[in-house]
């Protein structure tokens, strides 16, 4: 068995050990089910508490469609409350192991950087992508009871174009766990940079040619019109040269440190 499969185990043992496999996918699994729910009913809640001062329920606004609403659970749960979540579980990824020295211990075995590395941001961007999937389904699955049908061929190519923007989440907080020794600068310091990129995407097509969080609108984009948006191959291009130079600059980084 090669030192990736090897590390990758044991990054999946950590996980279990931990109840990230678990706690993950439920708190996703609720955040999917918040925004169809919450679209739902609080008109109707509203309405029986006699409206609120200010706030005028239109009778005949019509129902969101099934995609507006499936869009929203990306742009409103996933972008925001989401991406905190997942800074949480990555933040201490190579942190945790500089911290108590198992990084020094394993580097000190016949083991690569680059395998170190890959084994780290592959188990947790699965882990991401399950606990992304869990709350996607169970979304869908509440967005086609409540409001209407959504084309699964739509909902795939969304899920895919979203998961492209998760993977530059999980290496840009892989490569500052690298970078700084405290936890709370990780996430204050993910947490800024990944909600401003979201924040500016959409505000012109030639800068989001540039941002991987352009993805989460393409991914939008496909559920409302059907479609990817233009220069989507730039973006990808670009998007897989920024990982990969992220995960250059860890290499060179642990590389130098010679922990």
């Amino acid at each position: 068995m090669n030192t990736f499969a090897v590390l990758s185990k044991k990054e999946f043992s950590q996980m279990v050990k931990e109840y990230k496999i678990l706690w993950l996918p439920i708190v996703f699994m609720l955040l999917g089910l918040t925004q169809p729910i919450m679209m739902y009913y609080l008109p109707m809640i509203l309405k029986s508490l006699g409206g609120v001062e200010g706030i005028m329920i239109d009778p005949t606004m019509a129902k969101p469609e099934g995609q507006e609403v499936l869009a929203s659970t990306l742009n409103s749960q996933f972008d925001q409350l989401g991406i905190i979540i997942i800074i949480v579980a990555a933040m201490s990824v190579i942190q945790a192991e500089k911290a108590n020295g198992m990084l020094a211990f394993i580097l000190t075995r016949p083991v690569s950087i680059s395998s170190y590395l890959g084994s780290k941001i592959a188990t947790h961007y699965l882990l991401a992508v399950f606990s992304l999937a869990i709350g996607y389904i169970a979304s869908y699955g509440y967005t086609v009871f409540l409001f209407s049908p959504v084309p699964i061929s739509q909902v795939i190519l969304a899920f895919a174009l979203y998961c492209l923007w998760l993977l530059f989440i999980i290496t840009f907080v892989t490569m500052l766990s690298t970078f700084f020794n405290s936890p709370a600068v990780i996430a204050l310091v993910s947490i800024v940079m990944l909600l401003l990129c979201r924040l500016i995407a959409g505000l012109h097509p030639v800068l989001d040619i540039f941002n991987p969080a352009g993805f989460s609108l393409r991914a939008s984009s496909v559920l409302i019109t059907g479609s990817v948006g233009a220069w989507w191959e730039l973006n990808l291009l670009v998007t897989f040269l920024v990982i990969l130079g992220m995960t250059l600059t860890m290499h060179y980084w642990i590389a130098k440190k010679k922990f």
